[in-house]
């Protein structure tokens, strides 16, 4: 967004200035063992050129995780040195898993063409499979595509160089009592799990799990926000003679354990996804995003690890994310689309070492975006009939921020309806058409956002630098009827 339409940046966290100095001292950073994810489930992505060379390299990010293999975001990596995972998704496990000549076509087109220069570390595939959600929709197909891709990096001489891993969410692993102790995988996935365990300790591979803190603090009620965000706690939580103060070692353990009952107590771990949502719900501020992903970052560079591995922190974490992606599938919830520390055009929510040290983030620079222009409700229209237009608005755009304790949810009725017509209207490119709905849009040259609530402008980007992933769209009209009703 414009400078003038940027929200200020929180303070720093309680707690940041103390660690600084170990922050700066360090050679190689404290943070060197943390990447982020950068995902492309959004309408109008940064280039990839511009999100390495912008926001990448200024800020000395060490490793990045692709959602999915995009040429542009590989050609962009060529040279610069940043260690690279990339994601294989759900939708390409079946016919992996069936052809190994389609593995071997994967392969060459995504990783040996680039690996003269770009510095892979792991193939991930999948994208969180076993998810309870997913049913047995996609384990039968798991491990038989990882093992193809394997034979097809084996094939490419690029077997010793690059890992094969699958994501894994919290949820692989039951643990309703929130006590590592207690972890197991749960029992419709042991048996995939057993072979996947093979596979993983067969290849020297570890094992990634997928964290959702802010889903697991909607969930238990019982545990206090500090303890998810790396608070000292007067009562930690007690699992035999452990104790635990954080979720994220907590977690962690939980993996540990449930590793060690399937009989592969040694395996590495790594976190595939740690990160807090900046909007989307209550809770979910920069504020808070930025105290857990200091309180992590801080937590990861002592290297204290875990009560059960203790001076044994996971191999590598990756920060969760680095844009919101306005795309993403919700099925967790609209804050899903708010996890980047950069907003989708590269402006920095908050302060977060992701590899630059106590330093400021710094901005993708010289983004282009549309005229100032936005869609808004004409109040001298009839509006008895607006609920249809404003359903339709956020079926089709991303209305997220209208949730209830979300940055735009105090706007009432009419402005959650202008609100969800310029979202539309910014998705379409500022089309004409685009803010008709039925007469009762109006375009405006003056900005109509309040407070913290930002009507967002459009940038320019070409249709091709998007992999439209449209496996992430997720709809749902009758929630936004609710929205605009309840309002």
């Amino acid at each position: 967004m414009p400078s003038n339409r940027r929200r200020p940046l929180p303070p720093f966290a309680p707690g940041l200035l103390l660690v600084l100095p170990l922050l700066a001292a360090a050679a190689p950073p404290a943070a060197s063992a943390v990447g982020v994810n950068w995902g492309f489930a959004s309408s109008h992505p940064l280039p990839a050129a511009q999100v390495v060379q912008g926001l990448l390299l200024p800020n000395s990010v060490p490793r990045v995780r692709l959602a999915a293999a995009s040429s542009d975001a590989l050609a962009a990596l060529a040279g610069t040195g940043v260690a690279v995972t990339v994601g294989v998704p759900d939708a390409l496990l079946r016919p992996l898993a069936s052809s190994t000549k389609a593995a071997a076509a994967w392969v060459h087109d995504n990783i040996t063409r680039y690996a003269s220069s770009v510095r892979f570390e792991y193939i991930a595939v999948g994208d969180e499979p076993f998810r309870l959600s997913h049913g047995q929709h996609f384990q039968p197909f798991v491990v038989p595509a990882a093992a193809n891709i394997k034979k097809a990096l084996t094939a490419a001489k690029l077997s010793t160089k690059i890992k094969v891993v699958v994501p894994c969410s919290a949820d692989t692993y039951q643990n309703a009592s929130m006590l590592p102790s207690k972890a197991s995988f749960r029992p419709d996935v042991n048996k995939t799990m057993g072979e996947l365990l093979s596979f993983l300790s067969n290849n020297s591979s570890p094992f990634m799990v997928e964290l959702d803190p802010f889903l697991s603090f909607q969930q238990h009620k019982n545990l206090s926000l500090d303890y998810y965000l790396f608070q000292l706690m007067s009562h930690p939580v007690k699992d035999g003679q452990n104790k635990y103060d954080n979720y994220f070692d907590a977690s962690i353990d939980a993996v540990v354990n449930a590793l060690t009952n399937a009989g592969f107590s040694d395996m590495d771990v790594i976190v595939g996804r740690a990160g807090w949502p900046t909007d989307g719900a209550v809770n979910a501020t920069p504020a808070i995003a930025q105290s857990f992903m200091t309180g992590l970052v801080n937590h990861l560079a002592k290297k204290s690890g875990t009560p059960l591995r203790p001076k044994v922190p996971p191999v590598e974490t990756y920060l969760f994310s680095l844009l919101d992606e306005d795309q993403r599938n919700m099925a967790s919830g609209g804050y899903e689309r708010h996890h980047g520390i950069f907003t989708f055009d590269g402006q920095a929510k908050y302060y977060a070492n992701i590899g630059q040290g106590p330093k400021s983030l710094k901005n993708a620079p010289d983004v282009g975006y549309f005229p100032s222009k936005w869609c808004v409700i004409d109040n001298n229209k009839d509006l008895s009939n607006v609920s249809a237009s404003f359903s339709a608005a956020c079926s089709n755009g991303d209305c997220t921020a209208l949730s209830p304790g979300a940055s735009c949810s105090g706007l009432g009725w009419p402005g959650n309806v202008s609100y969800a017509f310029n979202n539309y209207y910014q998705q379409h490119d500022q089309s004409e058409d685009s803010c008709n709905f039925n007469g009762l849009g109006l375009i405006t040259t003056v900005d109509p956002s309040v407070d913290d609530c930002l009507f967002p402008l459009a940038i320019r980007t070409s249709a091709a630098a998007s992999l439209h992933l449209t496996l992430a769209m997720f709809r749902l009209p009758v929630f936004w009827v609710c929205i605009f009703f309840c309002l």
